[in-house]
């Protein structure tokens, strides 16, 4: 049975920690139908079209496999898309942008770039609603403690820890708000 309390745990985990299906979630249903549908246009390609362009046959094995293989990665390819265009959305970065790059640049390099160059993760201040980055412990806009961390060196805690692991302060007297002990680290 799960309450409203454990829902908004495991929003909160979701969002920190993203999972595959998550992810997978991310993926619109144009880009669904455009991989089938470039799926089902190499396959054509390879069975209907290039055999009658072609003085001699290729073996049936090499056929099959170049047929696969393309219609795989030309489906990869438009989901990647609708990925980046979902993806890029929650980073608040500029989705046309990067769907133009991935598109115009050839054998996925875009994609590649994109990956290497996307921003983290945005989230709203659960106190001023400004933009906020998923690793900052605090909002720049209103200095609301959003995440445990240490008092010294501002590293990442979890709030169960009594020492910080980066600079061994001890944590046994620090007051943490009672709102981080309402959603738990391990998942």
């Amino acid at each position: 049975m799960s309450t409203p309390s454990t829902n908004r745990v495991r929003t909160t985990l979701e969002t920190q920690f993203p999972t595959l299906t998550s992810e997978l979630q991310l993926i619109p249903r144009w880009s669904v139908a455009a991989a089938s549908l470039a799926f089902v246009t190499m396959l054509y390609t390879f069975w209907v079209i290039v055999p009658e362009h072609r003085h001699h046959q290729l073996p049936f094995g090499l056929r099959l496999y170049f047929a696969l293989s393309w219609s795989a990665l030309s489906a990869l390819y438009m989901l990647m898309v609708g990925y980046v265009c979902r993806d890029t959305k929650r980073r608040g970065m500029r989705a046309r942008l990067w769907i133009i790059v991935c598109l115009v640049l050839p054998g996925g390099i875009g994609s590649v770039l994109y990956f290497l160059l996307r921003q983290p993760l945005i989230t709203l201040c659960p106190a001023c609603g400004s933009r906020v980055q998923m690793e900052y412990h605090f909002c720049p806009q209103c200095a609301y403690q959003i995440s445990a961390s240490c008092a010294r060196c501002y590293n990442t805690m979890s709030v169960t820890d009594r020492f910080c692991i980066t600079c061994g302060q001890d944590r046994s007297h620090e007051v943490l708000p009672q709102r981080l002990y309402a959603f738990p680290e391990e998942v």
